[in-house]
């Protein structure tokens, strides 16, 4: 459960016509309660002294290197998982980011702050041109300046909820490429049609811009395949409302890690993953949102093992790709449990 205290203030532009809106901030569907200073120090003192002695792998995370060349040659709808929230699409013969986190540290700075498990797969300069990034939220592991400026100049699009896309363009990402969006509003853009649909969360990269831009989840629709990338989230009812309107969902990108029950509103325990899987009428779930940074108190191998082990009893179909390794969204496949032989 991460944002940072110490970035510089931003531009504020208001949405006042949203009805996430209030003033100059936005809110949840369902007001979430606010932490407070009591249960702020209790989360901190529990990072310091109550980690899991597990938090990182002993050993390293495998990875399977990308090249262009590989790229270019997968066939289209195939999927390639670079780390944490970071996917690759390959639809509609363009390729598509989600939240593009490429930097060593998932923080404001690169000499503090959760470091990396993992190299990437590929590195930026290898990607072929990219048709669009989606970004989910502004927190620093899902919106990461460096990349964004390294991607700016060969992306076509990037889509985001209502105050992100100015952050992108304070920042000198060209205007016309950014496309915002408020939950529910749609737009067509390199084949693909996209909604930006609710997510329950928070924003900010400051001490004085929280919940300044919106945060949203993404509906992904290419001609006869749909995916859900829920972004971050905590388990809310507005799943079954996405899924009535948009699914079912062939392939579901699900938020699996960081979570704590100190912290349910913002981050799905593995159960409420499962359960807004089932909400959207998926029938693939992969987990991301994990196996990439230290940001909760659990094991790094946790969320795996525990979403394995609740969608083999309820026989739902999970994919859990190793970084950087094709998957055909048209036959998807279980995979191999590639975390267990970490750590033995």
């Amino acid at each position: 459960m991460t944002s940072c205290l110490f970035a510089s203030r931003p531009r504020t532009v208001t949405y006042p016509d949203s009805a996430q809106s209030v003033g100059d901030r936005f809110q949840n569907k369902a007001p979430t309660a606010p932490t407070g200073v009591i249960k702020t120090l209790g989360i901190l003192w529990n990072f310091i002294f109550r980690k899991s002695a597990d938090s990182v792998p002993s050993t390293p995370v495998p990875v399977l290197n990308l090249t262009r060349t590989q790229l270019e040659a997968a066939p289209d709808r195939s999927l390639f998982r670079l780390g944490h929230s970071t996917l690759l699409l390959k639809i509609q013969v363009g390729y598509w980011l989600t939240d593009p986190v490429f930097s060593e540290r998932a923080s404001p700075v690169q000499w503090a702050g959760p470091r990396r498990f993992h190299a990437t797969p590929i590195t930026i300069d290898e990607l072929p041109a990219i048709t669009g990034v989606i970004l989910s939220h502004n927190h620093f592991d899902h919106l990461d300046k460096a990349s964004i400026l390294a991607l700016a100049a060969k992306t076509d699009y990037f889509v985001t909820p209502l105050g992100v896309g100015d952050t992108l363009i304070d920042w000198g990402v060209d205007a016309a490429k950014v496309h915002q969006r408020d939950w529910w509003e749609g737009v067509s853009l390199g084949g693909l049609n996209l909604v930006a649909t609710p997510s329950q969360h928070f924003s900010g990269r400051g001490l004085f811009d929280g919940n300044k831009t919106l945060w949203a989840s993404w509906v992904i629709i290419a001609e006869d395949l749909r995916i859900f990338f829920s972004g971050d989230t905590g388990y809310f009812e507005g799943f079954k409302d996405i899924g009535q309107r948009f699914g079912p969902f062939d392939l579901t990108l699900m938020e699996t890690g960081a979570y704590n029950s100190q912290w349910p509103a913002v981050h799905m325990l593995p159960e409420q993953t499962l359960q807004a899987h089932i909400d959207l009428g998926g029938r693939w779930l992969l987990p991301v949102h994990n196996g990439t940074f230290d940001l909760a108190l659990h094991a790094w191998y946790e969320p795996f093992d525990r979403i394995s082990a609740l969608a083999e009893a309820a026989n739902i179909s999970l994919t859990t790709p190793r970084m950087g390794e094709q998957v055909d969204m048209t036959r998807l496949q279980t995979g191999t449990r590639w975390w267990r032989a970490l750590d033995e």
